[in-house]
């Protein structure tokens, strides 16, 4: 069993792709045609990860030049793979953007603002960078409710580990709800706060195609799991097996979740 705090793990980006970049890349262009915001204009995707919300930027969004900032060179390096030279990719934390003031017409966030440590000291950079009447926009996953395949993971877990609760996404960031992010959006001064729920399909071909990427060790689901012992490991295993709702031809079937918000800068 876990004896202390696993650190959620950002390294890998193949092994987070597998895990749960592939459902990014299913709402990110989603949350990019709920923004509305108009062709040839500036982006900014802070902690951009393997390049999902860049890539649907570029594809659905018609813009005049696409930024991404992350911290982990293994994910930024998926990233650049995945884009080459449409985007232009800066290793920094979101808390101290290499950005000019007033530079961005959108700055944007998919998946980040649970794990930064500082919310409120992002938000103000993001704020800074943005341009005056710019946008700002953010979506996290809904882990206490709708996030299906972590919700799943997390109730066995907890059940054959107690321990496990103090991992659990859903326990950790009250933030990842509508009004979470609505309160935190107006308290840093943003106006025209609001919110939308996207939802996604997340079908795996059978349970292994549902439980590998679990042993990537990306992410804090992931981390969490391999910091056990074999037996553990196990013992989740065959609690899911047993419970997840698999189709007669063994596929399994699942929703995923994000809460979206966004926010004007200046007006």
């Amino acid at each position: 069993m876990a004896q202390e705090r696993v650190p959620d793990r950002w390294q890998h980006g193949r092994a987070y792709e597998r895990y749960v970049g592939r459902w990014s890349r299913e709402v990110a262009p989603r949350f990019v045609e709920w923004l509305a915001v108009e062709p040839r204009r500036r982006w900014l995707d802070v902690g951009c990860g393997t390049g999902a919300l860049c890539e649907a930027i570029v594809r659905v969004a018609a813009p005049a030049s696409v930024d991404g900032i992350d911290p982990s060179p293994g994910f930024l390096e998926t990233a650049v793979d995945r884009l080459g030279g449409r985007v232009t990719f800066h290793r920094a934390d979101a808390s101290a953007l290499p950005i000019d003031d007033d530079s961005m017409d959108a700055v944007v966030s998919g998946l980040v603002l649970n794990f930064v440590p500082d919310v409120d000291a992002a938000l103000a950079e993001m704020i800074r960078v943005a341009a005056e009447g710019g946008v700002v926009g953010a979506y996290v996953w809904d882990y206490a409710e709708r996030m299906e395949l972590m919700r799943w993971f997390w109730d066995a877990a907890v059940e054959i580990d107690p321990a496990a609760e103090e991992y659990d996404e859903g326990r950790r960031f009250p933030l990842c709800t509508a009004d979470g992010l609505a309160e935190r959006f107006a308290a840093a001064g943003f106006a025209s706060v609001e919110t939308t729920g996207i939802e996604i399909p997340t079908r795996f071909e059978d349970f292994e195609d549902y439980w590998t990427p679990f042993l990537g060790g990306q992410g804090a689901a992931p981390a969490y799991l391999v910091s056990l012992d074999e037996e553990v490991q196990r013992q989740i295993r065959e609690l899911l097996r047993e419970r997840l709702p698999a189709a007669s031809d063994g596929s399994i079937s699942l929703v995923a979740r994000a809460w979206a918000v966004r926010g004007t800068v200046g007006t």
